[in-house]
């Protein structure tokens, strides 16, 4: 069976998962309802998530904003500017993986945040996929994310009060940040590996050696001859 990350449901609608917590709201989460875009922002927003990179990506928000759309806008910002981008508490979101398995978000993230500190955690999280665990009593009957496109002509009425705020311009600056230091993180780690290769390369660089007034290469390595 297909599994799918980064879709599941707020009540009764489909939603795409763009951001599992908000930085500094950790209780909420950044969320896309699928039956509301436009035939354009849905074509590009599936095709995203559907492609290796959305699908690898731990949050869905960072494949976005790589990507650009077919008119050459780029498609966090897109949706963004469209108003598309829903806050909503981590307790209302159910994640729907494939037809069988589903958890509530704030269960999720508790369990991928514990990720690093051992088997137990590890060993929850393998339960999930096995449908062994936290169901909490909801419907099994998800269906695929996105709606007909017939259907899509028109915009489906969503209470602010039940979805929360647009992420502001704020809050996308602090992603940003946050994706600029982890890339200077990764620079100063390639750089670092870098000098180490140099280094070992220099290490088996023939060395000049004199024989009887006259310049040899000697063809082992400086380690060798150590």
């Amino acid at each position: 069976m297909r599994m799918l990350k980064h879709v599941g449901r707020h009540g009764d609608k489909r939603i795409v998962l763009v951001y599992r917590q908000i930085p500094n709201d950790e209780h909420m989460c950044l969320v896309l309802y699928s039956d509301t875009l436009s035939q354009l922002m849905h074509t590009e927003v599936m095709k995203v998530l559907e492609s290796p990179v959305g699908q690898q990506s731990p949050e869905l928000a960072d494949a976005l904003f790589r990507c650009t759309m077919a008119d050459g806008r780029n498609c966090l910002e897109a949706l963004h500017k469209a108003g598309q981008l829903k806050k909503v508490s981590t307790n209302q979101v159910t994640i729907t993986p494939n037809a069988k398995s589903k958890v509530r978000l704030d269960e999720l993230n508790k369990i991928l945040n514990e990720m690093s500190k051992g088997e137990d955690a590890i060993k929850r999280l393998s339960e999930l996929d096995s449908n062994a665990g936290m169901n909490n009593g909801l419907r099994t009957d998800p269906k695929e994310v996105g709606a007909n496109p017939a259907s899509r002509t028109q915009s489906v009425p969503v209470s602010t009060a039940a979805i929360g705020d647009v992420l502001t311009d704020e809050q996308l600056a602090s992603q940003r940040i946050a994706q600029a230091a982890k890339m200077k993180l990764d620079a100063q780690h390639l750089l670092s590996e870098a000098a180490r290769l140099e280094k070992e390369a220099a290490d088996f660089t023939p060395t000049p050696v004199i024989d009887n007034g006259k310049k040899k290469i000697r063809k082992t390595s400086k380690k060798q001859a150590a």
